[in-house]
């Protein structure tokens, strides 16, 4: 039995993912501020401690036992929300990452797996992108997280094997749907389910490489199996698809509906990146060979999940 010690696991990924730490006989313990996340969606049997990451205090209500990995997911998780409170942001996506560091290394914590983001290549061709590409984020999230990332890589000389997982755009059972402004598919879903009708800002022919997070998890968990693999690798599923996908997918499954089309704000479109798509080859030639649902099945099984 191991103990992993995941932040955020009040929130959508970090809930799937210390639900599945757990279901496999594993002990965790958390922390969440609950500023977006929710007191119930903590699995039973996860330890809890309520505080911000980014705060010094918090650390000291930590067990100091052996942790075999820290699971960095807890932040702030918006481009457009960044720009709100980039103080805030600075805090909760970038200190927080340097004080957990800082933990782990006074526990001999040797593992350290981060949830990056795409939005650190910035805006970038259409065309797939590589880890090994130069990035300019264009939002201060982008910022905060490539922060993050170099944090990481100073603490590798202090013997922590870091890991940074830049996530797609992922979506599935758990997230937010009261949170318009983050989440294509769980804001057409909530749109859907209230008025029976798809707001699509601008044109829907933009692009992004979806990924459910049962498939997110499956990724962190196989780099837990594999200790010696580690550095910066991309979390999607290879495929990009456009938001006229998504709407299709919600409105065939309802069998009613309609799209309406709204003009983009302008103050967002040069932060907005009209196509997204992970170049995967490096996470495959590393050994990670599963199968990722495709939109269509990812949107039905989150559907489902809503209907229970």
């Amino acid at each position: 039995m191991a103990r992993y010690l995941v932040t955020g696991a009040a929130g959508f990924i970090g809930a799937a993912l210390a639900s599945r730490l757990i279901k496999e006989g594993n002990q965790v313990v958390t922390i969440d501020n609950l500023s977006t996340g929710n007191i119930s969606n903590i699995p039973d049997g996860v330890e809890f401690i309520e505080g911000d990451c980014g705060n010094q205090d918090v650390y000291s209500n930590i067990p100091n036992d052996p942790y075999d990995a820290i699971f960095h997911i807890a932040g702030q998780s918006s481009g457009e929300i960044s720009f709100d409170d980039p103080i805030y942001d600075i805090r909760t996506n970038a200190e927080s990452t340097l004080l957990l560091l800082k933990f782990a290394l006074k526990n001999n914590c040797k593992r350290f797996i981060f949830a990056s983001t795409m939005s650190v290549y910035g805006i970038k061709p259409e065309r797939p992108v590589k880890e090994n590409e130069d990035c300019h984020p264009e939002s201060f999230y982008g910022i905060a997280k490539l922060a993050s990332e170099h944090y990481l890589r100073v603490y590798e000389q202090f013997g922590i094997d870091t890991t940074s997982l830049r996530l797609f755009n992922v979506y599935g059972p758990g997230q937010n749907m009261d949170n318009l402004r983050q989440g294509m598919v769980s804001i057409f879903l909530a749109q859907m389910l209230k008025d029976k009708r798809i707001h699509v800002k601008g044109s829907a022919d933009r692009f992004r490489d979806f990924i459910h997070v049962d498939d997110t998890v499956k990724v962190k968990n196989w780099f837990m199996t594999n200790p010696k693999v580690s550095g910066i690798f991309n979390v999607g599923t290879g495929v990009s698809r456009s938001f006229n996908d998504i709407a299709k997918c919600v409105l065939d499954y309802f069998g009613k509906g309609k799209i309406q089309y709204i003009d983009f704000p302008a103050n967002l479109e040069e932060q907005y990146q009209a196509y997204t798509e992970a170049k995967i080859t490096k996470i495959q030639e590393k050994g990670y060979n599963e199968k990722f649902l495709s939109l269509e099945d990812g949107v039905k099984a989150y559907l489902k999940w809503l209907s229970n």
